[in-house]
């Protein structure tokens, strides 16, 4: 299950492709090329057996034309600078959509997190949120869980902070334990909204997801929460991949059944019919959830894609090349923009609540992540019907559209 290439021009094609329908022109389009920063740090580190490893670290800035900026930290072998600039622009693309007033920013450490132990991760962590320090807070830039990395790391994180700056600011990072001034609905927030979506887009098209076909490629939070969340709209869940594997029933996966095996196996292997996790890509079924990481669906494989809707619960998932083939075959993405932004929303959310220090309901949380997913699908859905263009192009209009606003009015451009 490994993710192919990102890269700036494929995304910058997409955008100049929604320009004619935005406010923007190609000149104050520079302005979204160049991130606002981009670190990169060597991160020292002692390991159990007494040497000393040095580990390479980055954090960039999209944007803060909204708002102060807010992105995940990437726990993750091959992790570059190129990497957090591209995935640092769709967050502040994505913010946008969602109307929160936040920019973008991306960052980690190129790391396989499972080949260090717990003492040796939790000393990467405190070195790299050190050289960060004087960079990061709660009205400058805000750390979350991503690829790699989940509340614990985040929690280290809130402490090292805590430690160099000598006063408790939970606001800095989002994503933590709930202990910690985090939020409910923290870790099911992405799978739901993509679950949502897909569900909103099918009614659009007038279609149910009422014994609807659906596959998950990837089934961590994100995948299980959407494949649960499609379950009790009554969708047939007939195929689920993880790292390991894949299983595969005609008739629908007991998700329950499959839950424990997975606790009892650590894989989903080995629960129904084993298939591989290619495989899954290419089941011919209504909706194809793609939850693992960016390039799932690449120019290598996009021609085996056969589910009517691809949905990217996870940033960058089609590949610009893999979209234009896809969309050729009348296949729609629901892109990531729209499909996962309620992991953006729910750390918005905890956010507010921590500089609020007033904490909301479990189902307070999830209907307002409801609420704003269905006004960010509601607007696209309103602009897709007047301007008649696929939802991608909508979404980075719309992006673009209010970022260009928020940008002329604090006078940059000339």
């Amino acid at each position: 299950m490994r993710a192919s290439g990102l890269n700036w021009q494929g995304l910058m094609e997409q955008l100049q492709t929604a320009l004619p329908y935005t406010e923007v022109n190609d000149q104050s389009l520079v302005y979204f090329k160049y991130p606002k920063r981009t670190l990169s740090v060597n991160l020292p580190v002692r390991m159990d057996d007494g040497s000393v490893r040095v580990f390479k670290g980055f954090r960039t800035v999209h944007s803060t034309a909204r708002g102060p900026s807010m992105g995940g930290v990437r726990l993750k072998a091959g992790l570059n600078a190129h990497e957090c600039e591209v995935l640092a622009a769709i967050m502040t693309l994505k913010a946008a959509v969602a109307d929160l007033p936040l920019g973008g920013a991306k960052g980690g450490v190129d790391v396989d997190p499972s080949t260090l132990s717990e003492h040796e991760l939790q000393g990467l962590t405190r070195r790299y949120t050190t050289e960060l320090v004087e960079l990061i807070g709660k009205n400058e830039d805000i750390l979350a869980p991503d690829v790699g990395s989940d509340q614990q790391i985040m929690a280290w994180i809130l402490d090292a902070y805590s430690e160099n700056t000598g006063e408790t600011e939970n606001g800095v990072v989002v994503g933590k334990p709930l202990s910690l001034g985090g939020s409910y609905a923290s870790k099911d927030a992405r799978g739901r909204s993509a679950a949502l979506v897909a569900q909103r887009m099918l009614e659009n098209a007038g279609q149910s997801m009422e014994r609807a076909r659906v596959a998950i490629f990837g089934f961590g939070d994100v995948g299980r929460k959407a494949a649960q969340t499609l379950s009790d709209a009554g969708a047939h869940v007939v195929a689920i991949s993880d790292q390991h594997g894949a299983t595969f029933a005609s008739s629908g996966l007991d998700l329950a059944g499959l839950e424990r095996h997975r606790e009892e196996t650590g894989s989903v292997q080995g629960f129904a019919t084993d298939i591989t996790p290619e495989e899954v890509l290419e089941l011919d079924v209504d909706v194809l959830i793609l939850a693992y990481d960016y390039g799932a669906i690449n120019a290598g494989n996009a021609h085996a894609v056969r589910a009517a809707y691809v949905v990217e619960a996870t940033n960058r998932a089609v590949l610009p090349e893999a979209e234009r083939f896809l969309k050729s075959q009348g296949v729609t993405v629901l892109p990531d923009l729209v499909a996962s932004i309620g992991g953006l929303i729910v750390n918005y959310l905890e956010w507010v609540q921590d500089a609020s220090n007033f904490f909301w309901a479990e189902g307070e949380i999830e209907a307002a992540i409801d609420q704003r997913v269905n006004a960010a699908v509601d607007t696209v859905l309103e602009f897709m019907a007047q301007q008649g263009t696929d939802m991608r192009t909508a979404a980075y209009a719309i992006a673009l559209n209010r970022l260009h606003g928020a940008t002329v009015m604090r006078g940059v451009y000339p």
